[in-house]
């Protein structure tokens, strides 16, 4: 649906590691933006886990470091 509705735009999506698994495991992702906060909430989530044994390629597109947070991207190699 939501690519319906973007037409021949972009879809991003937004959310924790939970919401990012359940895309990958779908492989419905091209591009990866991470948002790295020097800040320790909780425990966290491992952000790759449970994603099954298919290797993924990852090749970087961008790191912009600020004094805030260190933002990364990343193009899925198919």
């Amino acid at each position: 649906m939501a690519r319906a509705a973007a037409g021949d735009r972009n879809v991003d999506i937004a959310g924790g590691a939970s919401t990012v698994q359940q895309y990958l495991r779908e492989g419905l992702i091209d591009e990866l933006q991470l948002h790295v906060v020097p800040a320790l909430l909780g425990e966290g989530l491992p952000l790759f886990e449970g994603l099954g044994a298919g290797q993924r390629n990852l090749e970087p597109v961008r790191v912009v470091d600020t004094p805030l947070a260190t933002h990364l991207k990343y193009r899925f190699v198919k």
